[in-house]
C-alpha cells in the first residue's frame, strides 16, 4: 500500500504539477496587459550632412499604448515644429535637418501608456554639434634664444569625439617630434629647449573630427630661435646679461602638471576605461621622464607608456589600479617630481533588478531593485513613469524594495527603479500584471508531429493562464493521464516522450484547467524508422600513393526519402560536394573516392545521413601505410678499437613497425663517398653495437624498413676511426690461370680495403713443386698475381698465399694446388667413324687420345666436316670447314644439319686450355636422299567456267631424284565447313603446269603443290582463288583490277573486312578468339601434322634455305632409329653450345650462309647449309 502511494505521489508530481506562468510564457497580446517598451534609441548625434534624424520609441501591450515625450524633464509635444514627422499608433519620431536645429539638443524620454499602466524609456541624448572652427586671429611671432622652452599653443575648438590633433607645415609634413619636442594631450606643442633648426614660419596646428568628417587648420605660427652672444661681445647692450644668458644648461622642470597644481595633484578615472597620466618637462639638456607606483605595483612590469614616455597609460583600468603614481623629470643637472593619486570610479551597475509578471488575484508582490557604483548610486522607485507617493500608496516602500499584499485587478502596474551617480542613470522596469483568466492555449489544435524510433518526440501544448493552470496529457480514447517514466511533462506544457517506439503513434490531447474555467487539444505523433548507416571498408590500411573507395550504406524510412541527404567529413570539417585537389577526392553521392592517397589524407571520415527528423552517422578511419621516415639524431658510444656502439632516433612508421634497420657506412680512405652495409638489426631496436675493422675512418647512417619499403637513409654521424693492426684473413680464390708451357701464373682476390688493417699490405706467395721434398719459395709482391718461368709443363705445385702488413702477417694461410702451363696436345684421336643415322643427322665415334699426351687440361674433343660433292648432279664443292666442339672426356657426337643426298669428310681432333691438337686422319661419308623443299612458286594462269590452269616452280633444294608432284584442292568458303582435299598426282617430274576440271563456278578454292623424290613429298606451296558463274576469275595474277564490277567487289570486301577486324578486336579483349586462330582451325593444311612429324624438316639443294623442325620431335626421331644417344650427344659450333637441358643455343660456325631452325619448344638454333 505504501509504494502504491508512493508511485501516485510521483505521477502526481510529474502529470499534474501547477505550472508557474510568471515569466516563463510572454502574455498573449488578446489578454489585457501593461504597456512595455520594445525598442528605443540611445544616445544620437545629429550629423551636419544626414538629412534627418530618427528617435525612436516603440511599445506593446492591451490596449495599445499611447505615446508621451519629455525633454529635458518638461513635456514635449511633437506637433511643435512641422520639422518633426510622427507616426500612427508608435511614440518614433523623425527630425527632418532643415534650417537650425540647436534647439532639439537635449536629453528625451518617451512615455508609453494605456488604461493599466505607463512605461518609460530610459533617457535618450540628441547631441546637435557646430560645426568647429578655429577664431580668426593674428598670432605673433615667438623669438626666442637657443636652448629656452617654448610652448605653442593648439586649442582646438570644441566638436564630437574624437579628435585627432597633428602638427604639420604648410607642405602638409608632419613636424618631427621626440624626447625634446612632443605634444601635449590637449594639442600643444612644447620644446624642452629649442635649436636653431626649430626656426620656421609654417607651424600649424590641425584639428580632425572623424565623426563630422571635418579637418580644420589653425593659422600658422612662426618660431624664431637666435644665437647666444658672448659676454665679450662688444655689440652687446648688456654685457652682465649676456653672460648670464650664455649659459643655458638647467635642471628640469614641469610644464605639465604646472608646477602652480603643487607636486601631487588628483585624477579620477572610470573602471573599464583608460588611465592617461601625462608629465612634460623643459631643461637643458633635454630631460628623460620614467614612471613608477609608489603604493603597489605597477599592472605590468615594463608600464605601458606613449609620447615617448611622457604618458603612462593603462588599459581596462580596475580598482587594483588606484594608487599613488609619480612621474620624474632628470638630466645632468637636476630632476623634478609629481605625484598623480588616482581613484577608481565607476557607474552604476545593477546587482538585482526589479522583475515583473503575471500575478492572480489574491497573491502578494515584493520587487527588489540593488546597485552598485562609485559613488554609491540613489535609488528612486516610479510607479507608471512617476515618483510614488508613499502617504498614497498602499503597499510598503524601502530604498531597495517595494511590497504588496493580496493583490488585485486594479494593482496592475509598471514600477519603475532608477539608479543614479555621478557617473550616469540606469532604469530597470517591472511589468505587474494582476489577471484572473480561464486557460489559453496557445498551440494550434489537431498538430501533426513525427519522430524517428529510439529518438524522444515532443508534442507541445503551450499554455498561458492566472491563476496557473493544472495540465496532464491522455492517449487515443484513454481519460487517464500518460502514467510511465518514459513520458516527462516539461514546464511549459510540452509532452516529451523519450525511447520512441513504433506503438507510440497515435492522437494524443493535452488538458489545461483553472479555478476559472479549462481548455484542450489534440496532437497527432507518428513514429518513423531510425536512419541507419554504414561505412565500408571498415578502417582500412591503404599504402601512400595508391587509391581508396569508400561507400556509405543507408537505411532510412520511406516517408523521409525526399528529404534524405548525405555528406562525407573527415575529422570533422565537411568535405565539399565538388572534387577536391584537382580531382583526386571525388564525392559522387554515396561514395568517396581518394585516388593517389597522401600521408595527409589518413584520418576519421564519417558518412553524415540527415532527414528531417533525425541524423546518424558512420566512421571509417582511414590508415596511410608508407615506409618509414629516416632515423634521426645518431649517436656514438662505448668507443672501442674494434667496436662502437651506434644509437639513434627512430622516425614515424607511418603505421606499419620498423621491423629491421639496416646500418651502412662510409669510409674515406679507399671508396670515399661509396656506402656500404655493415649490418642488419632485426625488430624496432634503435641501437647497435657494431664490429668494426681495423684502421678505416668511419661514419654511419641507418634506414629503417618496414612491411611498405625502405626509408631514406639518415643523416651521416660522426666520424669514427680505428688504429691499425696485422690482417685477419688472407686472400682467398687462390688458383693458376693458363699461361706459356713453362710458366705458372698464380692469380688471387686481393683483400677488400676494410680488410687490409693497416698501411703497408703485400701478399707473401709461398709454392713448392707437390710430391717433391724441397723447401719452399717464396716472393713478397703487391699485386694481386705472380709469374713463375722455367717451370716444367703441367705438373702440380702446392701454393699458399699471407696477407702482411706493417703492423704484422695475416693467419697462417691454407694450401691450394695449382698446375704450371699447358702445351698443345700432342696426339689426334684414332678409330674415327660415321653412322648415318638419316639424310640430315650423323653419330660420330673415335678413341680418345692417352692422358700423357693431353699435356693439359682436357677440355673436349672437336668434330670438323666439310661437303665435297653433290650425290644428285656429282658436282665438286669447294672444301669449307663447319665443326662442332664436344666438352668433356667423352668418345662420339651427333652431327646434325648436313645437305642430303651429298659426300663429307669429317676429321676429330682433342683440345686442351692451350689450344687444339693435330686432326685425325679424314673420313669420308654420303647422306641418304631426303624430301625436297616446296616449290618456289604457285600461279593461277587462266580458268573457264569450271576448271583451272596452275603453274608450278621447280623446290629450291630437290634433295634427291624428284619422283613427281602432288596436286592438292579443296573448297575454303567462308563458313565453319570445308570441302574435302581432292589429289592428282603428277607422276612426270618435268611437268611444271596442270589443268584442273570440274570445278564449281563462283566458288573459293585453295591448292597446295608438293615435290616428291624416293624418300617423300616435301611441304606444299599454296595460292587461293575464286571462280565466277561467267567463267572469269577474281584471282591476284589477272589483269582486271581496273574493271568496275572488281573495284566495287574490292571495296564491299574492304568494308567486311574492316567489320570483321573490329569484332574480333573486341573479342579478343573480352578474351576471344584470334581471328588468325580461326582460321588455322578452318582451313587446316593437309601437311602440318606430317611436317610436325619430320626430324629436322625438310632439306633442299640450295645453299639459302633455311632447315627447319622441332627439337622435340628431334629427339623423338632419335628414338625411332633406336639411338640411345640424347641431346647431350649433339656438340658446340663456333658461336653457340647446348644448355645443360641439351637444347641449342648457338649456330655452327664456318660457313657463310646461314638457316634457323623453328622448335616447338623455346630455343633455336641455326645451321650452315652448303648443296
Amino acid at each position: 500500500m505504501e509504494m502504491l502511494l508512493s508511485t501516485k505521489g510521483i505521477t502526481i508530481c510529474l502529470f499534474f504539477f501547477v505550472l508557474s506562468l510568471a515569466a516563463a510564457i510572454e502574455i498573449p497580446l488578446s489578454v489585457s496587459q501593461l504597456p512595455t517598451i520594445t525598442e528605443q534609441s540611445h544616445t544620437q548625434v545629429a550629423y551636419p550632412f544626414d538629412e534627418d534624424f530618427t528617435i525612436k520609441c516603440e511599445a506593446r501591450g492591451n490596449p495599445h499604448p499611447t505615446f508621451n515625450w519629455t525633454k529635458d524633464g518638461k513635456p514635449f509635444d511633437l506637433l511643435s515644429d512641422p520639422r518633426i514627422v510622427t507616426s500612427n499608433n508608435s511614440g518614433t519620431f523623425v527630425i527632418q535637418n532643415r534650417g537650425i536645429i540647436n534647439n532639439f539638443q537635449g536629453k528625451y524620454r518617451c512615455f508609453a501608456s494605456n488604461v493599466l499602466g505607463t512605461a518609460m524609456s530610459e533617457e535618450i541624448e540628441l547631441i546637435v554639434p557646430s560645426v568647429p572652427k578655429f577664431p580668426k586671429e593674428k598670432i605673433e611671432p615667438l623669438d626666442v634664444e637657443h636652448g629656452d622652452s617654448v610652448i605653442l599653443h593648439c586649442n582646438p575648438p570644441k566638436g564630437i569625439p574624437p579628435l585627432h590633433i597633428y602638427w604639420m607645415n604648410i607642405d602638409l609634413q608632419h613636424i618631427p617630434q621626440d624626447e625634446r619636442v612632443s605634444m601635449s594631450l590637449k594639442g600643444d606643442l612644447y620644446f624642452a629647449n629649442v635649436e636653431e633648426n626649430d626656426s620656421r614660419s609654417d607651424y600649424c596646428c590641425f584639428a580632425a573630427f572623424p565623426r563630422l568628417r571635418t579637418i580644420v587648420q589653425k593659422m600658422p605660427m612662426t618660431l624664431k630661435v637666435s644665437r647666444l652672444k658672448h659676454a665679450n661681445d662688444s655689440g652687446s647692450p648688456n654685457a652682465a646679461v649676456t653672460k648670464a644668458n650664455f649659459i643655458k644648461e638647467r635642471k628640469p622642470k614641469l610644464l605639465i602638471p604646472p608646477e602652480s597644481a603643487g607636486s601631487s595633484s588628483s585624477v579620477t578615472v572610470i573602471k573599464g576605461g583608460v588611465l592617461l597620466l601625462e608629465c612634460i618637462a623643459e631643461g637643458l639638456p633635454t630631460p628623460h621622464l620614467s614612471w613608477v607606483k609608489v603604493t603597489g605595483n605597477m599592472p605590468k612590469d615594463e608600464p605601458e607608456t606613449e609620447n615617448f614616455g611622457k604618458i603612462l597609460k593603462i588599459d581596462q583600468v580596475s580598482a587594483a589600479d588606484e594608487g599613488t603614481y609619480q612621474c620624474t623629470a632628470s638630466n645632468p643637472m637636476g630632476r623634478a617630481r609629481h605625484e598623480f593619486h588616482v581613484h577608481v570610479e565607476e557607474p552604476p551597475q545593477w546587482l538585482k533588478k526589479p522583475e515583473g509578471g503575471v500575478y492572480s488575484v489574491g497573491t502578494n508582490l515584493v520587487l527588489l531593485c540593488e546597485a552598485i557604483g562609485n559613488p554609491e548610486p540613489s535609488i528612486q522607485w516610479k510607479l507608471n513613469g512617476m515618483p510614488i507617493d508613499s502617504t498614497t500608496f498602499r503597499g510598503r516602500i524601502s530604498t531597495r524594495e517595494i511590497s504588496l499584499t493580496n493583490l488585485q485587478l486594479q494593482d496592475s502596474a509598471v514600477f519603475q527603479c532608477e539608479a543614479t551617480n555621478k557617473h550616469g542613470t540606469i532604469l530597470a522596469s517591472a511589468n505587474v500584471n494582476v489577471l484572473n483568466i480561464a486557460p489559453l492555449i496557445l498551440t494550434s489544435d489537431g498538430e501533426n508531429y513525427a519522430a524517428v524510433v529510439g529518438y524522444s518526440a515532443f508534442l507541445h501544448c503551450d499554455i498561458f493562464a492566472s491563476p496557473a493552470a493544472d495540465v496532464r496529457w491522455t492517449k487515443d480514447d484513454s481519460i487517464e493521464p500518460l502514467s510511465t517514466f518514459r513520458y516527462e511533462l516539461n514546464k511549459n506544457g510540452t509532452l516529451e516522450i523519450k525511447d520512441t517506439k513504433k506503438e507510440d503513434s497515435g492522437s494524443y490531447a493535452c488538458w489545461a484547467a483553472n479555478s476559472v474555467g479549462k481548455r484542450a487539444i489534440t496532437a497527432n505523433l507518428d513514429i518513423r524508422d531510425a536512419t541507419k548507416l554504414v561505412v565500408t571498408p571498415k578502417n582500412p590500411r591503404v599504402l601512400k600513393s595508391h587509391s581508396i573507395l569508400l561507400k556509405c550504406q543507408a537505411e532510412y524510412d520511406s516517408h523521409l526519402k525526399q528529404s534524405f541527404k548525405l555528406s562525407w567529413r573527415k575529422d570533422g570539417d565537411e568535405l565539399p560536394v565538388n572534387s577536391t585537389e584537382g580531382g583526386r577526392m571525388i564525392l559522387d553521392r554515396d561514395t568517396l573516392f581518394i585516388s593517389s592517397v597522401l600521408l595527409e589524407d589518413q584520418g576519421v571520415y564519417t558518412c553524415v545521413g540527415s532527414t528531417s527528423l533525425d541524423s546518424a552517422t558512420a566512421e571509417s578511419r582511414l590508415i596511410v601505410l608508407d615506409a618509414p621516415d629516416p632515423p634521426e639524431d645518431l649517436q656514438l658510444s662505448e668507443n672501442q678499437n674494434r667496436s662502437v656502439r651506434l644509437s639513434w632516433r627512430a622516425g614515424s612508421s607511418h603505421n606499419s613497425p620498423v621491423n629491421e634497420s639496416i646500418i651502412e657506412f662510409e669510409e674515406n680512405r679507399w671508396e670515399p663517398g661509396r656506402w656500404q652495409e655493415l649490418t642488419r638489426i632485426p625488430g624496432d631496436d634503435t641501437t647497435a653495437l657494431l664490429s668494426l675493422a681495423p684502421y678505416v675512418n668511419y661514419q654511419f647512417r641507418v634506414v629503417s624498413v618496414n612491411a611498405v619499403g625502405r626509408s631514406q637513409p639518415s643523416k651521416p654521424s660522426l666520424r669514427y676511426s680505428t688504429p691499425p693492426a696485422a690482417p685477419d684473413k688472407n686472400p682467398e680464390n687462390i688458383r693458376v690461370e693458363a699461361s706459356e708451357p713453362n710458366e705458372m701464373v698464380m692469380k688471387w682476390e686481393p683483400l677488400k680495403p676494410v680488410e687490409r688493417n693497416g698501411p703497408g699490405l703485400e701478399y707473401k706467395v709461398s709454392w713448392r713443386q707437390q710430391g717433391v721434398r724441397t723447401d719452399w719459395n717464396e716472393e713478397t709482391v703487391k699485386k694481386h698475381s705472380l709469374t713463375v718461368r722455367n717451370t716444367p709443363t703441367f705438373v702440380p705445385y702446392e701454393i699458399k698465399v699471407q696477407a702482411v702488413n706493417n703492423l704484422g702477417s695475416g693467419p697462417e694461410p691454407n694450401v691450394t694446388i695449382g698446375y704450371s702451363g699447358e702445351d698443345f696436345p700432342d696426339a689426334a684421336p684414332s678409330g674415327v667413324s660415321v653412322d648415318v643415322v638419316n639424310s640430315t643427322l650423323v653419330k660420330v665415334f673415335w678413341f680418345g687420345i692417352p692422358r700423357d699426351r693431353v699435356r693439359g687440361h682436357l677440355r673436349g674433343y672437336k668434330v670438323s666436316w666439310w661437303k665435297t660433292k653433290s650425290l644428285l648432279d656429282g658436282k665438286r664443292h669447294h672444301p669449307e670447314k663447319h665443326f662442332l666442339t664436344f666438352v668433356g672426356d667423352r668418345n662420339y657426337g651427333m652431327i646434325p644439319g648436313l645437305d642430303p643426298f651429298s659426300e663429307f669428310r669429317l676429321t676429330v681432333l682433342a683440345y686442351n686450355s692451350r689450344g687444339d691438337g693435330p686432326e685425325s686422319s679424314p673420313v669420308v661419308f654420303e647422306t641418304p636422299e631426303g624430301v625436297p623443299e616446296q616449290p618456289r612458286f604457285l600461279r593461277i594462269l587462266n580458268f573457264d567456267k569450271d576448271s583451272v590452269t596452275l603453274s608450278w616452280g621447280l623446290p629450291r633444294k630437290a634433295n634427291g631424284h624428284l619422283t613427281g608432284y602432288i596436286l592438292q584442292y579443296q573448297i575454303i568458303n567462308e563458313t565453319h565447313e570445308v570441302g574435302p582435299v581432292s589429289d592428282v598426282s603428277v607422276t612426270n617430274r618435268s611437268t611444271l603446269s596442270w589443268r584442273l576440271s570440274g570445278l564449281s563456278p563462283s566458288t573459293k578454292y585453295k591448292f597446295y603443290v608438293k615435290a616428291c623424290t624416293a624418300k617423300g613429298c616435301g611441304k606444299p606451296v599454296t595460292e587461293e582463288g575464286l571462280t565466277v558463274a561467267q567463267g572469269t576469275y577474281a584471282g591476284i595474277y589477272d589483269g582486271i583490277s581496273t574493271q568496275g564490277w572488281f573495284i566495287g567487289l574490292m571495296c564491299a570486301i574492304a568494308l567486311l573486312t574492316l567489320l570483321l577486324l573490329t569484332i574480333c578486336f573486341v573479342r579478343r579483349n573480352k578474351g576471344g578468339k584470334y581471328s588468325v586462330k580461326e582460321k588455322e582451325d578452318l582451313h587446316p593444311d593437309p601437311e602440318a601434322q606430317s611436317i610436325k612429324d619430320e626430324i629436322f624438316g625438310e632439306y633442299s639443294d640450295s645453299d639459302e634455305k633455311p632447315l627447319k623442325g622441332s627439337l622435340r620431335s628431334l629427339n623423338g626421331d632419335i628414338k625411332a632409329t633406336e639411338s640411345a644417344d640424347s641431346l647431350v650427344d649433339y656438340g658446340e659450333g663456333e658461336h653457340g653450345m647446348f644448355n645443360e637441358d641439351g637444347s641449342f643455343i648457338g649456330a655452327y660456325s664456318g660457313s657463310k650462309e646461314k638457316g634457323s631452325v623453328e622448335s616447338t619448344g623455346s630455343s633455336t638454333a641455326t645451321f650452315p647449309l652448303h648443296a
